[in-house]
This record gives structure tokens, C-alpha cells and sequence, in this order.
């Protein structure tokens, strides 16, 4: 089991950065691919990147590319994302996800295990 809890969102100018945290409890961490999703209001679900559970392979939106960076300390079970030139539409609220031990990463939230309860991003024009 991993419990998930997101950190680091907030109201932002356009052009500014945010680093969102994700804290995992238990002992799996280390074998679990991870990605980041967010959600904007009256919209789907939308994959923002993921990461191999070695922290060897990342992936990204096309939307987000050059932007946004996904890394993760397995020592304090922590993931991050590190959003610069954010944009309007990057508002949304952000989850992290976990998928089970030595499975490997995705693009569909479909397939990922345990959810975070997100966190607000609010980009200002």
C-alpha cells in the first residue's frame, strides 16, 4: 500500500515557477513508477509526465515540455515536479500517482494504483 500527499501548489503569475512535492508512505516507493496528472475544471484527467521507478526514464506531455521537470529522491520518498514559464493553462489541480511495485510507467491514469488528493495550481494572466 502507498499513501500519497501532494505539496507546493499556489497562485502564480504567468511566466513564474512552482515545485509540486509528492510524499509516499511505504516501503515500496523505491519499485514504484510514479506520474504527475492534472485536472482542470470541466475537463479530463491529463498525463503531465511520469517516472521510472530507478528514476533512470522520465516522460512528458508534449504541453509541457521544456517546462516542467519530474525527478524523485527514493532516500526520502519523494517525488517533485519543477514548473517554470508556467502559463494560464497550466491551471489545474495536480495529482501524483503511483503504480504497483516493478510495474512500469504509463501515460493512462487508468493504470496507475494510488492517488494523491492534488493540489491547487492557479496561473494569473
Amino acid at each position: 500500500q502507498v499513501q500519497l500527499v501532494e505539496s507546493g501548489g499556489g497562485l502564480v503569475q504567468a511566466g513564474g515557477s512552482l515545485r509540486l512535492s509528492c510524499a509516499a508512505s511505504g516501503r515500496t516507493f523505491s519499485r514504484n513508477a510514479m506520474g504527475w496528472f492534472r485536472q482542470a475544471p470541466g475537463k479530463e484527467r491529463e498525463f503531465v509526465g511520469a517516472i521510472s521507478w530507478s528514476g533512470v526514464s522520465t516522460y512528458s506531455a508534449n504541453s509541457v515540455k521544456g517546462r516542467f521537470t519530474i525527478s524523485r529522491d527514493n532516500a526520502r520518498n519523494t517525488m517533485y515536479l519543477q514548473m517554470t514559464n508556467l502559463k494560464p493553462e497550466d491551471t489545474a489541480v495536480y495529482y501524483c500517482a503511483a503504480k504497483k511495485a516493478y510495474y512500469t510507467t504509463s501515460y493512462d491514469p487508468d493504470e496507475y494504483d494510488y492517488w494523491g488528493q492534488g493540489t491547487q495550481v492557479t496561473v494569473s494572466s
